[in-house]
């Protein structure tokens, strides 16, 4: 059984073909997904298939890539995650790969989901690119480890994901570890303790080998799994029974 802990399914590509894609998920022992918020306005679309669906789960955020979006409020991000198919706060955190000049407001809006996150008790879901360093000072400034969450789509050092596992955050792998030359993400996910790892999609973006360039689906987590399992030498029904494990635990407080 594998878990995506991490999707776009409200995004074109993917509802557009729902049923298929829900079908797609069972033939592969997919038996969860975590549909992703990226900003408000498009958010009743993520909690409407999370309400239409058992297997499906919902967050709440607005992802640091939208510039010149309505900012979220604390009270805000609160009042909606409390929605029993609301599981987590996000996607959130930095990004300084696609945005450059003064990025303050996006520093702002990481602390406002931190923030709510811990009123409302429930955990994040944090993107970082290029600003690692700036991610982990303000997740410790914030103490965002008493929410707790997941570093998602991985893309860092080991030193960052021991940093991440310190402040009591899991680290979540997409298709990416199946990249010839990831040689940092494979090193991370063959190294840091399993039951601090999940997987994910990220879909519709980054189909694992062998579907790299086309268009992903939660169906596909299972590459991911296949392939984290190969680097640590383990069968891969122990890496989908331990990424559900977590999954569980972290989201749904199952132990």
């Amino acid at each position: 059984m594998f878990i995506d802990s991490h999707c776009h399914l409200n995004f074109p590509d993917l509802a557009k073909d729902l049923d298929v894609i829900l079908t797609n998920m069972k033939a592969n022992a997919v038996s969860h997904a975590l549909c992703i918020s990226v900003e408000l306005a498009t958010f009743p679309q993520v909690l409407e298939l999370a309400e239409r669906h058992d297997n499906l789960y919902a967050s709440v955020g607005v992802h640091p890539d939208y510039e010149l979006k309505v900012e979220p409020t604390q009270s805000e991000l609160v009042h909606l995650a409390r929605h029993p198919k609301v599981i987590a706060i996000g996607e959130t955190g930095l990004d300084y790969y696609r945005l450059t000049g003064n990025l303050d407001w996006q520093r702002e809006r990481f602390r406002t989901h931190i923030r709510a996150a811990r009123e409302c008790g429930k955990p994040l879901i944090v993107h970082t690119r290029s600003a690692a360093e700036d991610t982990l000072r303000i997740m410790a400034e914030e103490n965002a480890g008493s929410a707790g969450g997941v570093m998602h789509c991985f893309t860092e050092n080991l030193d960052t994901a021991k940093a991440a596992i310190d402040l009591g955050f899991h680290i979540s792998f997409s298709g990416i570890v199946t990249f010839k030359n990831a040689t940092l993400v494979k090193e991370v996910a063959q190294t840091i303790p399993l039951d601090k790892i999940l997987i994910e999609t990220d879909s519709p973006y980054l189909a694992p080998t062998p579907y790299r360039g086309k268009t992903n689906q939660p169906a596909y987590v299972k590459y991911v799994a296949e392939e984290i399992a190969r680097l640590r030498n383990i069968p891969v029904e122990e890496v989908g029974l331990a990424t559900s494990r977590n999954f569980m635990r972290l989201f749904l407080k199952q132990a």
